[in-house]
C-alpha cells in the first residue's frame, strides 16, 4: 500500500479535493505583479475580498486539552528527545499531541495538526509526506521524520534504502527550513537555523498589532517581513530564496501563528493573537524588552481555542496569505538570492528556469503560482533524492502523488523540466545542497 492510499485510509486527503483552488483565481484579476501601485492596491482588494468568511464561534469543538494526557512535560534533552525550528510541532510533542521524543510518523503528524491546529488535512498532508521524504525516511514501514535533528531513535522509523542518516528538520536547510525566518536566524550568518533569536523575536512582538482580529493582524506585519527579507539581503552574503524553502515555506513563519495560534472567542471568531499567547508557543518567558527563550519548551496556552473546524486553514488559503504579500512586494515571489556578497540580490528568469512554461509576468494569474510552486518541487525533487536513496522512484512516488492530487483540476501549464544551472550563480544554493 503507497503512502498516498495509506492518507485515503485514514481520510486524510479528503480536503484535496478543493475544487481548483476558486480562492486562488479572484475575480481574473490580471497581472496582480506589477510596478504600478493603483493596479497592486485594486489586486489587493480583491484578495482580502477572496479571503472573508462567514465563521462562528464553538467553544465546545474548539477547546484544546492543556490537562490529564495532554499537560505540559518538558522535552528531556539528555534522554534524546528532539525539538527543532517549527514552534507548533515542539509543543504539539510537549503536550503529547505528537510523541515526547519528536519523532513521529507521517499520519500521527497530520492528524495532529489538524486536531490542534485545524490545519487543512491537505497543507498538513503535504508538508508531512514532503518532510518525510527530504528530512526523514519515506521507505520505512512506519515513514516520518524528526521534528528536530538527526537522532537514533529515528531507528524506530527504519533505515532501510536511505543512504545515509535522516536530517530532521533541524538539518533541512533550503529544502524546508528557509533564511528570511521571523524568529529563527539565516543559517550562514547565525550559525544555526533553528534556534529562536530573543532580538528577533522581540521585533516581531513589536510589529504584532493588539485588539485586532488575527487576518488582520497578519496583514500588518508586511513592514516586519520586508524587513526580515532586507535583512538577509544585507547581511548574509550566501542568502537564497528557493521556489518551495523560500516562496511557499518561508512566509509560513509569519502567516501561520495568526492562522493557527490565535486564541477564538465569541468577540474573536477569526481569532486574536495577544501578545501572552504568542509568548507561550515560541517558549518565550519575561517582560518585553527583557525576554527569556528556553529552547524546546513550547507551550499551548490554557484555556486556548482553535481555529473553526469548519474552516480549516487549508493550502488555498496559505497561497493567498502569500499572494497578499506577494501583491505589495514582488520579490518576496521571486526565486533568487545574493551571489556571495551582500547587497546582490538576483532574481532568477522564470522563463528561463521552466523553459517558457511560467514567467513572473503571470505568476499570479489564476492558479499559476500554485502550478509553478508544486511542479518545481516535484521537478526538482529527484536531483536531490539521489543522494538520500537507494531507490530514488520509489522515494519519489508517495510525493509525486500526493502534488498530482493537489494539483488534479487546476488546468496548470504543464512543466516539463527545469534548467537548474539558473541556481549556480547562488552559492547559498550551492552549500545547501552540497550537504545534503
Amino acid at each position: 500500500m503507497t503512502i498516498f492510499q495509506l492518507l485515503l485510509s485514514f481520510g486524510l486527503l479528503s480536503a484535496l479535493n478543493v475544487d481548483a483552488f476558486p480562492q486562488l483565481n479572484p475575480n481574473n484579476v490580471e497581472d496582480m505583479v506589477t510596478s504600478m501601485s493603483e493596479k497592486r492596491d485594486c489586486q489587493y482588494s480583491a484578495i482580502k475580498k477572496q479571503s472573508k468568511r462567514q465563521i462562528s464561534f464553538d467553544p465546545g469543538a474548539q477547546y484544546v486539552s492543556t490537562t490529564g494526557n495532554h499537560a505540559f512535560v518538558a522535552p528531556n534533552f539528555l534522554a534524546g528527545d528532539q525539538r527543532g525550528p517549527c514552534p507548533s510541532l515542539n509543543a504539539l510533542a510537549n503536550h503529547g499531541y505528537l510523541p515526547h521524543s519528536g519523532v513521529a510518523d507521517l499520519l500521527t503528524i497530520t492528524k495532529a495538526v489538524n486536531t490542534v491546529y485545524s490545519m487543512g488535512l491537505d497543507l498538513g498532508g503535504f508538508l508531512a509526506v514532503y518532510g518525510t521524504v527530504f528530512d526523514g525516511n519515506i521507505l520505512s514501514l512506519t515513514p516520518g521524520y524528526s521534528i528536530g535533528g538527526a537522532t537514533l531513535s529515528q531507528s524506530i522509523l527504519g533505515l532501510g534504502g536511505l543512504l545515509g542518516t535522516p536530517t530532521g528538520l533541524s538539518g533541512s536547510h533550503n529544502n524546508y527550513e528557509a533564511d528570511t525566518s521571523p524568529t529563527r536566524g539565516d543559517l550562514y550568518t547565525t550559525g544555526n537555523d533553528y534556534l529562536l533569536q530573543v532580538p528577533q523575536f522581540q521585533q516581531y512582538y513589536d510589529a504584532l498589532t493588539e485588539n485586532m482580529a488575527a487576518p488582520d493582524q497578519y496583514e500588518a506585519l508586511l513592514p516586519f517581513r520586508q524587513a526580515r527579507f532586507n535583512n538577509s539581503i544585507e547581511m548574509n552574503p550566501y542568502f537564497f530564496y528557493p521556489q518551495f524553502a523560500g516562496v511557499l515555506a518561508s512566509p509560513a513563519g509569519f502567516a501561520f501563528p495568526a492562522a493557527m495560534m490565535a486564541n477564538h472567542s465569541k468577540e474573536y471568531p477569526d481569532g486574536y493573537l495577544d501578545k501572552e499567547t504568542f509568548k507561550s508557543f515560541f517558549a518565550i518567558s519575561g517582560d518585553s524588552g527583557a525576554f527569556t527563550y528556553k529552547a524546546g519548551w513550547e507551550k499551548i496556552p490554557d484555556n486556548w481555542y482553535k481555529r473553526p473546524v469548519a474552516d480549516p486553514y487549508t493550502i488555498p488559503g496559505f497561497v493567498l496569505d502569500i499572494l497578499k504579500f506577494g501583491i505589495q512586494d514582488p520579490r518576496l515571489l521571486s526565486v533568487g538570492g545574493n551571489t556571495g556578497t551582500t547587497n546582490t540580490f538576483t532574481g532568477v528568469d522564470l522563463g528561463a528556469l521552466t523553459k517558457g512554461v511560467f514567467d513572473a509576468s503571470t505568476l499570479t494569474q489564476g492558479n499559476n503560482l500554485a502550478c509553478l510552486v508544486f511542479q518545481v518541487v516535484e521537478a526538482e525533487a529527484p536531483d536531490f533524492l539521489t543522494s538520500l536513496y537507494s531507490d530514488v522512484t520509489k522515494a519519489l512516488q508517495p510525493l509525486t502523488q500526493n502534488i498530482s492530487s493537489i494539483l488534479d483540476g487546476l488546468s496548470c501549464p504543464q512543466l516539463n523540466g527545469i534548467d537548474t544551472s539558473q541556481y549556480t550563480k547562488f552559492p547559498g544554493y550551492n552549500k545547501a545542497k552540497a550537504i545534503r
